[in-house]
């Protein structure tokens, strides 16, 4: 089977970019790239958090949702999303990138002794909704307060402040479609509670929420933006980018994650028509490739997730000095952020140093209470192909790789081209695929980081490769047609580290925030009790999908008795907002 012009393999080594996408800002240069522009659809995010306000040594817990403004359902335009936390100076506390699934991600944050106390920003945005510049952005208000960094006012210096319960807006508004019953109105400390999430509505009442349960706030700040608040925010929203001829744009990373750079000479001038190839090493590498435009730039997406932040780029004219330059996404300017304020009273402090301490003993604990990292399935480099390994510890050790390859692989080795270079070609298997024969040289990787001379590695201290895989499809890259792939694996897998080569760079990447398993807690007979529970979030459930008539979810209560909030935030799958809220006792008893 001849695959030249289509390979099972273009999935790992080739892309199909939008036409007008050239680097992460471009400028409209005429009518005909502004109009299919203009037929891409804004969008919009909701954040629900845990907030608002935070102690140092606490998590903030996000879920995200985006959508399509114009049809105010799940956008299926960025694959990417960013969320951050901005100060009043306007600098970034902490952004995390986050991989959108179907529209939604979620992710959380610790709030560390090195903020000061006072009101931040929380803020989260796709790079298509950065065109239409800080109105398109969720924001929501955030207060911090670092018992270690705050002042106490004495009762001189202030008017003492009246507590004051936040106005409960439209909280229960939605109950009709998708409500909460709670089997219990009040719960002793350590015991078990039962929530029932409710859909009154059938296939209208289908959807993803955010569930969670807080101890109800004492510090009187202003409540999270609902859902149901939200919606208000289309009618403020761009449905459309509102750039014309002459803007400059931020592109949709609709096709995964967006690298870009520029291939420039020795004298700093763009070089045009350039192949350039992208690797990401690791077991599971990603390789790409891209052609720089008439200036120089060049661009590609990955849309397979990695573990490794380093990225490798070459060029192939390897003939003349050529330099690689790895963009980097324009930030947004947060010099118009409107924040609210945050005045500390003294009848507070019995508050602060009580939730502050029981902060200090519940982090003591975090080795016994650990979250976990969602492990993504396992990718396939090749693809569905299944390379013939040879593992070297099996057979008689060689000193160099290129006698490796003459004494133990009888289907790759070194040949001399037609203009003296030597190249690595893998024997054809004609009892599997009708191929032509041919004499192209292989795709050679080690680690994950592509070879391309070579020559470079027959001296190669075989004695830290681990093994050798094989594909030998005929497979075309660009316009290069390659003899197989040949991945070499070091026990270390560290050739990363050490790597140089003419016309190469490796730049840094802004790795997309892991999911987790949050840590769930669990105080029934058997288990140890003389752990201490200081908790104030007894529940999180960033994305319940709510498919039938009644979701049933269980949680234990903490050693902290007191009032506490049952949450629950989201849409439907027809975009509509469902806010709902109820309360509960935590007392220092078992009820009667």
């Amino acid at each position: 089977m001849n695959r030249m012009i289509m390979s099972k393999y273009v999935m790992i080594i080739g892309f199909v970019l939008i036409p007008f996408m050239v680097v992460g800002q471009y400028i409209i240069r005429d009518a005909s790239e502004l109009s299919p522009l203009k037929e891409v659809p804004q969008e919009l995010i909701y954040v629900n958090h845990t907030g608002p306000v935070l102690f140092t040594g606490e998590y903030l817990y996000y879920g995200l949702h985006c959508f399509n403004v114009q049809t105010r359902r799940t956008s299926r335009i960025s694959s990417v999303a960013y969320v951050a936390l901005i100060d009043q100076q306007g600098e970034r506390v902490f952004e995390h990138k986050l991989r959108l699934v179907q529209g939604k991600s979620y992710g959380d944050y610790f709030v560390s002794t090195d903020l000061e106390t006072g009101t931040y920003k929380l803020v989260a945005y796709t790079q298509w909704m950065k065109n239409s510049g800080l109105k398109q952005v969720f924001q929501d208000d955030i207060a911090i307060i670092n018992p270690y960094r705050v002042q106490m006012p004495t009762p001189n210096q202030t008017k003492p402040a009246t507590p004051s319960e936040p106005a409960p807006g439209k909280v229960n508004a939605d109950s009709s479609v998708v409500g909460m019953l709670l089997a219990q109105k009040e719960i002793g400390t350590r015991q078990q509670g039962k929530l029932q999430v409710r859909n009154y509505k059938g296939p209208l009442g289908k959807g993803t929420y955010s569930v969670w349960i807080k101890r109800k706030e004492e510090i009187p700040f202003s409540r999270a933006k609902t859902a149901t608040e939200f919606v208000s925010q289309y009618a403020q929203a761009d449905s459309r980018i509102p750039q014309t001829i002459g803007d400059s744009l931020f592109l949709p990373e609709q096709r995964g994650e967006l690298i870009y750079g520029t291939v420039i000479d020795a004298q700093d001038l763009p070089v045009p028509d350039e192949l350039v190839f992208i690797s990401i090493p690791g077991e599971e590498f990603v390789l790409k490739f891209a052609t720089s435009d008439e200036n120089g730039n060049f661009y590609s997406y990955v849309r397979e997730r990695y573990k490794d932040d380093r990225a490798i780029i070459q060029t192939q004219d390897v003939s003349k000095a050529l330099r690689i330059r790895l963009g980097k996404q324009m930030g947004m300017d947060y010099g118009s952020l409107r924040f609210s304020t945050l005045e500390m009273q003294p009848e507070w402090k019995e508050r602060l140093v009580a939730r502050s301490v029981r902060n200090q003993i519940e982090n003591q604990f975090f080795e016994v209470k650990p979250d976990s990292i969602l492990l993504d399935d396992l990718r396939d480099p090749f693809d569905g192909g299944i390379p013939e390994a040879v593992l070297l510890d099996e057979y008689t050790r060689f000193p160099t790789f290129e006698e490796t390859l003459v004494e133990i692989l009888n289907k790759a080795g070194y040949r001399s081209g037609t203009d003296g270079s030597r190249y690595i070609r893998i024997l054809q298997d004609f009892e599997t695929f009708d191929e032509p024969f041919n004499n192209d040289p292989a795709l050679v990787l080690i680690d994950g980081v592509l070879i391309r001379d070579h020559s470079s590695i027959q001296d190669f201290d075989a004695t830290r490769i681990e093994k050798i895989e094989l594909i030998r499809d005929q497979f075309q890259m660009a316009d290069q047609a390659y003899q197989g792939m040949m991945v070499i694996s070091t026990f270390d897998g560290d050739y990363a580290d050490d790597f140089q080569a003419k016309n190469s760079f490796m730049g840094r990447l802004q790795m997309a925030r892991p999911e987790k398993n949050y840590f769930v807690q669990d105080h029934s007979p058997d288990t140890d009790s003389n752990i201490p529970d200081y908790r104030s979030i007894l529940l999180w459930k960033p994305h319940l999908e709510v498919d039938a008539e009644a979701i049933e979810l269980e949680f234990y209560t903490s050693d902290i008795p007191g009032t506490y909030e049952l949450y629950l935030e989201g849409f439907t799958d027809y975009g509509k907002p469902i806010s709902a809220r109820l309360e509960f006792e935590v007392t220092s008893s078992e009820p009667q």
